[in-house]
């Protein structure tokens, strides 16, 4: 019998929490908003009975100084095995949630008294133990609520796939970096292709690039240790029950020395470790 798949949803107020649940209810599960932590375990025994097929819930500082118990009750929910339990971390910016808490105009739940992004920093202080905890982080400043709406649908395919989902990363340190990476490797120190008058209009993905940095005998090392080190840390993520790992790999501007570094990464992909590669910032 397969496991019921128990999916917890938290983070920072105005992350969209209430707007993914919503969408998780229109494709059938079982949703509770803001269940009290010291109901989570006899809720869990329910759904372990066979009570409801599926289920997800949203846990977050409404609780109070109860919320001071959730990592200890959800420890307690991984370890039953009738239940395939995950926590799902939903962040934004401080810019983006004061946008949204000023457009929504309403007052920030934990401390109605106190500016916004006061209450924000409090707030991710509450949340910081919690967050460490997440299977799965997603940032949600890049979308409106409509647009979170749609993408619910994509998390839930990655969420049914139990192998451990790779994303290889590269971006700019110039545009910002990527709030949701699990781990991040600066290579602005390897030798830059952009200084390089033939090379400078390319990317990490032209061949030229491609030549120019596999000659450079520290791009080598540094490929070798860090291909290394992910052919250790990557069974051992799986055996923990991790179903995410985001490694980002940042340059100057996210075009040739990242680029070129995760294409080299993605090499570890093998039919049991699907690695997606996205490039952030090689179109800027």
């Amino acid at each position: 019998m397969q496991p019921s798949p128990l999916i917890i949803i938290t983070g920072p107020s105005g992350s969209g929490k209430g707007t993914l649940l919503r969408a998780l209810e229109d494709r059938g599960y079982f949703c509770v908003d803001n269940l009290p932590v010291g109901f989570l375990i006899k809720f869990a025994e329910l759904l372990a009975e066979g009570a409801v097929e599926r289920a997800a819930l949203v846990v977050d500082v409404r609780e109070g100084q109860a919320l001071d118990r959730f990592p200890e009750a959800y420890a307690e929910l991984k370890r039953l095995p009738e239940l395939q339990t995950t926590l799902w971390y939903l962040d934004a910016s401080d810019e983006t949630l004061i946008r949204r808490f000023s457009e929504t105009r309403r007052p920030h739940p934990i401390d109605a008294t106190l500016p916004v992004r006061e209450a924000i920093g409090l707030e991710r202080e509450r949340l910081d133990r919690i967050r460490s905890m997440a299977d799965r982080i997603i940032e949600t400043s890049r979308f409106s609520i409509h647009e979170l709406r749609a993408h619910a649908p994509r998390l839930l395919e990655d969420h049914a796939d139990t192998r451990l989902l790779v994303t290889l990363f590269s971006f700019g340190y110039k545009y910002g970096i990527p709030v949701d990476a699990d781990m991040i490797f600066d290579v602005r120190f390897l030798p830059n292709p952009y200084f390089v008058p033939d090379l400078r209009a390319l990317t990490g993905a032209d061949r030229p690039v491609i030549e120019f940095m596999e000659a450079q005998s520290l791009t080598r090392g540094f490929l070798d240790r860090l291909r290394s080190m992910l052919e250790f840390l990557l069974p051992e993520f799986e055996r923990e029950g991790k179903s995410y790992l985001t490694i980002a790999i940042g340059c100057t501007g996210g075009r040739h020395r990242s680029v070129m570094i995760v294409n080299a990464l993605s090499k570890l992909a093998d039919p049991a470790r699907p690695i997606k590669v996205v490039h952030r910032d090689v179109g800027k």
